[in-house]
């Protein structure tokens, strides 16, 4: 069931009301996991379109998220999304690989974006005017469209993944470091989907630990 919750557009509408039509939340998925993609989303509405239910992924159960990835997507004037695979995560490190997924997100939408919101407090962005928001998820329309975008694709890029590799369960944890996680690692050795530059905080395990 969806909520009638509707978040505050106050941000949107700052920039609205100036007559910058085209303003664009971001968000992403999948920073901390021990596996995958970081995968990033950006997001445009019209004025005033408001979907009720629409939220920080991290509150939303899967079959909510579900429901609102299509209705966003209804909606939405324009959606992008960017993937930033392990490899590149393991060069760059999480931080930048972020920053690049954000960027490519962007770079999809159609029209490009006169003003960027991005979840958090720090961007490194391509020329285009941008206000970061701690919490925006939480706070804000249309990060928060970015972040159930982003959660969505990356949960289901995950999903695709466990019929390669059954044995880590990646379709449970997403590539989180759950118990399960860490005992298949411990059992099975590192995929090629693993982040060999993360460190886990279990000294017995070792295995991401730099050579």
């Amino acid at each position: 069931m969806i909520t009638k919750i509707i978040l505050d557009t106050s941000y949107e509408l700052e920039y609205w009301k100036r007559g910058i039509v085209n303003v664009a939340g971001v968000d992403e998925a999948g920073r901390g996991p021990l596996a995958g993609p970081v995968v990033a989303a950006a997001v445009i509405f019209q004025p005033n379109v408001q979907i009720e239910g629409v939220n920080d992924s991290k509150k939303l159960s899967p079959k909510q998220r579900a429901i609102l990835y299509d209705r966003i997507y209804e909606r939405a004037v324009s959606v992008g999304i960017g993937i930033v695979d392990q490899s590149e995560i393991d060069k760059i490190n999480i931080l930048q690989a972020t920053f690049q997924a954000m960027n490519m997100a962007i770079g999809n939408l159609k029209p490009t974006p006169e003003q960027l919101l991005i979840d958090g407090n720090r961007f490194k962005g391509n020329g285009i005017p941008f206000t970061t928001i701690v919490n925006g998820d939480a706070i804000c329309f249309s990060i928060a469209a970015a972040s159930v975008i982003a959660k969505v694709t990356r949960d289901r890029l995950m999903i695709c993944y466990d019929s390669e590799y059954p044995m880590y369960g990646f379709s449970r944890h997403k590539g989180y470091g759950t118990k399960e996680h860490i005992a298949a690692i411990r059992k099975y050795g590192l995929c090629n989907l693993h982040r060999r530059s993360f460190h886990l905080r279990d000294k017995q395990l070792g295995l991401f630990e730099r050579k």
